[in-house]
C-alpha cells in the first residue's frame, strides 16, 4: 500500500539518538525524512541542511524527524559529529520504513520525505 496525500500518518515509535523512545502524536506539523545511512555524503548534507534550518522549523511549530535503518549508537555518533539537534529515529528492523511504505534499496531506506500536517482520525 502506497501512502497518498491525505492518508493518515502511521502510528510509530522508535528510539532516537539518545536512546529515548519517541512516539510522534502527529497533532501538529512534522517533517519525516528517510535517508539511507549515517555518515554518507548525501545523507550528511541532508541532515546538515535540516539542522541549518531547524530554528525556522521550530519558529513555525514544525517538528523534524530523520529516520534510517542505522542503530541508536550510529545515530548518536552521527548527531554528535554533525551537531544534529532534532530526533534521528533508529529503525534497524525497518518497521518505520514499512509503516510509511518507503522503498528500500539493498536493505536501506530510499531518500523520501513526508510532511505530516496532522494525523487524520481513522
Amino acid at each position: 500500500m502506497t501512502l497518498e496525500p491525505g492518508d493518515p500518518a502511521p502510528e510509530v515509535r522508535a528510539p532516537n539518538q539518545d536512546g529515548d523512545v519517541v512516539e510522534p502524536d502527529w497533532t501538529g506539523v512534522s517533517v519525516v525524512y528517510f535517508y539511507p545511512r549515517d555518515d554518507t555524503p548525501g545523507c550528511t548534507t541532508e541532515a546538515e541542511q535540516f539542522q541549518a534550518e531547524l530554528e525556522s522549523y521550530r519558529d513555525a511549530d514544525v517538528t523534524v524527524y530523520g529516520v534510517s535503518v542505522d542503530d541508536v549508537d550510529s545515530h548518536a555518533d552521527f548527531a554528535a559529529e554533525h551537531g544534529v539537534e532534532f530526533d534521528l529515529l533508529a529503525d534497524p528492523d525497518g518497521e518505520l520504513v514499512d509503516a510509511f511504505d518507503v522503498e528500500r534499496t539493498r536493505g536501506v531506506a530510499g531518500r523520501t520525505t513526508f510532511v505530516v500536517v496532522r494525523r487524520l482520525a481513522r
